[in-house]
């Protein structure tokens, strides 16, 4: 039995809240799982430390996101059996766009999507520190679901 990914891309804006979150999150529910855990931005102009509010809610919740630099997301990174999570249907939109030559490779939802649900993950970005712990639950109730939902799909 394997799963059928191996390797799990959370993609967000700019790499350096919501993605990281994600994948910090899922490497934490995922332990035994054995895919590959990566976050990636859209729009990275040049690397950029994760955001200091973005690290200190998941400080609290034990969660440690060490020595993060946004990257933007590259041909490279996608590989065979690839599960691309998005945050916005926007980000969804430009990934199908932006790697259309390697779509074979690799299957694109939304996070809420891929969990049944509706509706985009919000970006805490300018919020305060009440706005990202908010970010966190919803992240953290997704993925959970999200490795239910691998789980279920074991080859």
């Amino acid at each position: 039995m394997s799963y059928k990914y191996k390797k799990v891309i959370f993609v967000c804006n700019d790499n350096t809240c919501r993605g990281p979150m994600a994948e910090v999150i899922f490497k934490r529910f995922s332990v035994e799982m054995g895919i590959e855990a990566v976050s990636r931005g859209i729009v990275v102009l040049f690397p950029q430390p994760s955001n200091p509010k973005a690290e200190m809610v998941l400080r609290n919740h034990e969660l440690l996101l060490e020595n993060h630099t946004s990257k933007r997301i590259a041909k490279e990174d996608i590989t065979e059996n690839t599960l691309i999570l998005t945050m916005t249907e926007k980000e969804k939109k430009t990934i199908l766009e932006e790697f259309e030559e390697v779509a074979f490779l690799f299957d694109v939802f939304t996070v809420k999507e891929f969990t049944d649900e509706e509706g985009d993950v919000i970006d805490p970005y300018g919020g305060d520190l009440m706005d990202y712990e908010s970010c966190y639950t919803d992240l953290a109730r997704l993925i959970k679901k999200t490795v239910v939902k691998l789980n279920g799909e074991m080859q």
